[in-house]
């Protein structure tokens, strides 16, 4: 097995919807988790990208997701979408809601979109970004199964609870995108850290016993901690209530894992749109205005800056993970 597998973007494409197929998804479905995953790999976080495909695909396989679900998407107020994901991806549901939500939030200024019952959503920027992208603003929050205590020594209550922020630039600039946990860093580097025996930073996590540890083996027995103390467990904790709390999804402490077992973890998922203020006044270009002011002081701008490529580069044990699953053909 090599450390990394290059592929150009349309061969990663295949092998991905293959994938899925052969985890037992149906088109749908697939084609929805493709296309996020892609956007990942090339303008997100690259762990959340094809790495955290293959949880997506050994749940497909476990049962944790529904194979070929149903969203229900009802419209309970002009300018509110809710969907049930029937125990699906939640990109697929987003997917259905997006022509309407877009129309909504254009013709009210305002709209959003808030569904329960699906397993995690991958990277959250991905729901901004695709806003961002039509010249919208937006704000995303969701949760998953308990793995953070609000405090050293205290139980699991919340998922690392992310929480995204996207702004449209404009003139053919990439968009502004926040999308960061409430937890001191993301659960995938945890595993990461213990797949390669590495250790952890100190304040990261927690052991069994509540101790800090740097031992990542130790902090899956344990809980990761909220960055900058009780201050990110508020915003846990208000992730929690816009996510689980406004769709009527699970909440993170009765979620079931999204990497074991047979459950769906069922969580939650809110985005909102927002125009970015009247169509003359010029608020897209006068934000980009002031994102070239910040560089020049040295101020980093998350989702600036990075040139996506036509071609990806992907772990080795992605790569025969996903190859595996490819080889298996599709589960009708």
């Amino acid at each position: 097995m090599t450390d990394e597998v290059e592929l150009e973007l349309a061969e990663a494409e295949g092998l991905a919807f293959r994938a899925c197929r052969g985890a037992g998804a149906d088109p749908a479905s697939a084609r929805a988790l493709v296309d996020a995953t892609l956007s990942a790999a090339r303008f997100g976080p690259a762990s959340v990208g094809f790495p955290h495909m293959v949880d997506y695909l050994e749940s497909f396989r476990a049962g944790r997701i529904n194979c070929s679900p149903v969203p229900r998407l009802t419209r309970p107020f002009a300018a509110y979408l809710a969907c049930d994901a029937d125990r699906g991806i939640a990109q697929l549901g987003f997917d259905r809601a997006f022509p309407d939500f877009l129309a909504a939030a254009r013709s009210f200024g305002i709209a959003v979109f808030s569904q329960k019952n699906s397993y995690t959503t991958g990277e959250l920027g991905y729901y901004v970004r695709r806003l961002a992208l039509e010249g919208l603003v937006g704000l995303a929050a969701t949760n998953a199964n308990a793995m953070v205590a609000a405090k050293a020594g205290g139980p699991p209550v919340y998922s690392t609870n992310p929480i995204a922020f996207g702004f449209p630039l404009g003139e053919d600039t990439p968009p502004l995108i926040i999308d960061q946990s409430c937890s001191a860093t993301a659960y995938v580097n945890i595993l990461a850290a213990a797949a390669e025996g590495r250790p952890i930073p100190e304040g990261w996590a927690v052991d069994a016993d509540g101790a800090d540890t740097q031992d990542a083996e130790k902090a899956l027995a344990g809980a990761l901690l909220p960055f900058g103390g009780r201050k990110g467990a508020n915003i846990a904790l208000l992730v929690e209530m816009l996510s689980a709390g406004l769709s009527g999804g699970a909440w993170s402490l009765d979620a079931a894992s999204f990497h074991s077992g047979e459950a769906s973890p069922a969580v939650g998922l809110t985005v909102i749109a927002l125009m970015p203020g009247p169509d003359d006044a010029g608020h897209a270009g006068r934000a980009r205005n002031q994102v070239r002011r910040l560089k020049e002081y040295g101020v980093h701008i998350p989702g600036i800056g990075r040139t996506p490529t036509l071609t990806l580069r992907i772990p080795g044990a992605v790569f025969d993970a996903l190859t595996r699953f490819a080889s298996l053909g599709p589960r009708e």
